[in-house]
């Protein structure tokens, strides 16, 4: 079982001007399975996913990937553990503007010290895989925001994780490149074997999981399929 979330609770401040976000939120995501999480704003669904990434604490219960539990680990423990385990596909893209597009994608593997043969193939690979084969050398500003998203996911699984967290990956592209965009991070995540969770409004998003979660203050619980909460 790839990921394993157990009475998780966050709230905000301290007793008894604490500010309650979710509470009770069990589920598991198992390794190449694409999990959606939806509702409302404001409800922590971003919190969530930082809290997955070991980016943010949470006040009670546990979150395992393959049997490590993260609250076992201190803080450096837990980078190390993210840089190697999880890739992370945000809305705004947050490609670095002054490394062109190779650059931004090696990243993940240089962290990583992996040897520059290694890396070079692996960062050729994983632009030919996005469709970005030939524009290793552009910066940033010279893409759309289209071929920006692709720049993200490629750096998010160049390095194999075992965890993709996707927030609002399509928020900020039109319809047809959303599409798009979701085709390419499930082809290659289940090309990889990775678990996939997204945090997602849009309902094309999430019909395109296999499954459905809905979050809430007081926990989660499936969707019917088609159901976006």
């Amino acid at each position: 079982m790839a990921l394993e979330v157990r009475g998780l609770a966050k709230h905000y401040g301290t007793p008894p001007d604490a500010v309650p976000v979710f509470a009770q939120v069990e589920f598991t995501v198992a390794p190449g399975e694409f999990v959606a999480i939806v509702g409302p704003s404001g409800v922590g669904k971003s919190t969530l996913l930082n809290c997955l990434a070991g980016l943010d604490r949470w006040d009670a219960g546990s979150i395992a990937l393959d049997g490590t539990r993260l609250d076992d680990l201190d803080d450096t423990q837990r980078a190390l553990w993210r840089r190697r385990h999880v890739g992370f596909v945000f809305q705004a893209f947050h490609v670095l503007p002054h490394l062109d597009v190779a650059q931004n994608v090696a990243l993940p593997l240089m962290l990583q010290d992996t040897p520059a043969g290694e890396r070079d193939a692996r960062i050729a690979a994983m632009l030919a895989a996005v469709g970005l084969q030939g524009l290793g050398g552009r910066l940033p500003q010279q893409l759309s925001g289209g071929q920006l998203q692709r720049v993200a996911i490629a750096r998010a699984l160049v390095h194999r994780p075992a965890l993709i967290l996707a927030d609002e990956p399509t928020g900020n592209l039109d319809p047809s490149t959303a599409q798009q965009v979701m085709d390419l991070l499930i082809a290659e995540t289940r090309a990889h074997g990775a678990s996939l969770v997204l945090v997602t409004h849009a309902a094309p998003a999430a019909d395109r999981a296999d499954r459905r979660l809905e979050l809430r203050a007081d926990g989660i619980s499936a969707l019917p399929a088609g159901a976006v909460g």
